[in-house]
């Protein structure tokens, strides 16, 4: 009877392994990547999206349950960076019995293509997500040349 008992508990430790290797497997497939394994963006990270509309740049970026305090946003010519931090406590009272979001600190710095006019920058935090408007500065703009 012990043996039988044995192989069960064996089949059912097999299963757990096979259960935890392909949790594992499930979660590196939701991991955004950059060119391949060896670059991949962290889980502090937030993912970002760059446009370009004309004479202008665009971005947005995933910022959940940061508040704008939290949030520093630089550039100097063509060069953007954009940090932060979210800082988690529970509510006076509470006491916490998980805690799965954790504190954190990011950082996220681009090269634009084009410089752009930091003084007429636009930034709004909206539902967790950064928008930022980067008018490019007048030298960065085409201009039309007119032949005497």
């Amino acid at each position: 009877m012990f043996t039988r008992m044995n192989e069960i508990d064996r089949m059912f430790g097999a299963m757990d392994l096979l259960r935890t290797k392909m949790d594992r497997l499930f979660n590196e497939m939701g991991r955004p990547y950059l060119h391949g394994p060896a670059l991949t963006l962290g889980t502090n990270s937030p993912r970002t999206n760059l446009m370009e509309n004309g004479d202008k740049f665009e971005v947005r970026a995933e910022l959940p349950g940061i508040s704008k305090d939290d949030i520093s946003i630089k550039i100097q010519g063509n060069y953007l960076e954009i940090s932060g931090k979210r800082a988690i406590a529970p509510p006076e009272g509470y006491k916490a019995h998980r805690n799965e979001r954790s504190a954190t600190t990011f950082s996220r710095s681009f090269t634009l293509p084009d410089e752009v006019d930091a003084e007429k920058v636009d930034a709004t935090l909206k539902d967790g997500i950064l928008y930022l408007t980067l008018p490019k500065s007048e030298a960065a703009k085409p201009r039309q040349i007119t032949i005497n």
